[in-house]
């Protein structure tokens, strides 16, 4: 059927409800997240890694070089149809509506947080793609082509979450070099938990003194390490992350924000017909940094 046979305040109720759903608290994907609004069907980032250091003077130009890095995004179309009959229109002409539009709108908002750490949980490239440098972005043997290190840097580990443990990964997480082979200095300040780990994540993060030590010593981390929980981690996962830079370990990539695309009224449904609205959006979720994720465990 033609969309103008629904009535014009259900139209209207439906963009108005679906747009204030939207507005909701900052969702915990955004600290470990940024967003690339695109403005074609696929789009080719690139970075030049970090910049050369200082070397000793030797006359004329002794030019020094970047290293380029390509990460080509593609987004993927997610919908959402809501519908309501006839006669709930005619009994509640703004509740029903009103209330699964609503939904509607938050659920894209769940489905993307929820895409972002499913992507972060992976880290492997069969699933949701490679890293930059064509490795898992979990993996032991990454290297920048042409880097000026040598050795392969690692962001995967086996640890059991533990004061010392952590201990272990918190070091190891700062000590990764740019593709010039200096330190990035990247302090990981967020542990991303599943909620089988969130007390412990609480002890490391919040406890004056650390949980599992004989003697209660003094815990350095207190305070200054902070915690999100996620369901869509394995029960035994937990990554470090730093989330205080700029740029973050994941790429949203964003073609479309989500919106009403099209309604209508199907006069053969059940309870005197159907009123349907399809909501549409695009975009995808892609690996960015390696070095600002490092797995604890798996």
């Amino acid at each position: 059927m033609l969309s103008g046979n629904v009535p014009d305040f259900l139209v209207i109720g439906a963009r108005t409800g679906f747009l204030t759903s939207l507005k909701m608290p900052e969702m915990p994907w955004t600290r470990i997240a940024n967003t690339i609004n695109m403005e074609s069907k696929s789009l080719d980032l690139v970075d030049l890694g970090g910049a050369p250091m200082p070397t000793q003077a030797k006359g004329g130009r002794q030019m020094q070089d970047f290293i380029q890095k390509n990460v080509l995004v593609k987004p993927v179309d997610w919908e959402i149809v809501v519908g309501i009959s006839y006669n709930s229109v005619q009994d509640d002409q703004t509740g029903t509506l009103n209330n699964r539009v609503r939904a509607a709108g938050t659920n894209f908002q769940k489905h993307l947080n929820n895409r972002v750490f499913q992507v972060l949980n992976g880290g492997d490239g069969t699933t949701y793609g490679l890293c930059y440098d064509g490795l898992n972005f979990i993996s032991a043997s990454h290297v920048d082509k042409g880097a000026a290190y040598q050795t392969v840097q690692n962001n995967l580990n086996s640890l059991s979450l533990s004061t010392t443990n952590f201990d272990t990964v918190n070091v190891a997480a700062q000590k990764y070099l740019d593709d010039q082979g200096e330190y990035v200095n990247f302090v990981g300040n967020l542990l991303v938990v599943p909620p089988e780990q969130e007390w412990v994540a609480g002890q490391i993060c919040n406890n004056a003194t650390q949980y599992d030590s004989a003697n209660r010593a003094a815990n350095p981390f207190s305070g200054k390490k902070n915690y999100i929980v996620s369901p869509q981690l394995d029960s035994t996962s937990w990554y470090l992350i730093d989330e205080s830079e700029p740029i973050k370990p994941l790429i949203v990539a964003m073609r479309q924000q989500p919106f009403l695309q099209d309604f209508g009224f199907d006069s053969k449904a059940v309870d005197g017909g159907l009123y349907w609205f399809k909501f549409f959006s695009r975009y995808e979720v892609y690996y960015g940094d390696w070095r600002l994720a490092t797995q604890g465990h798996s």
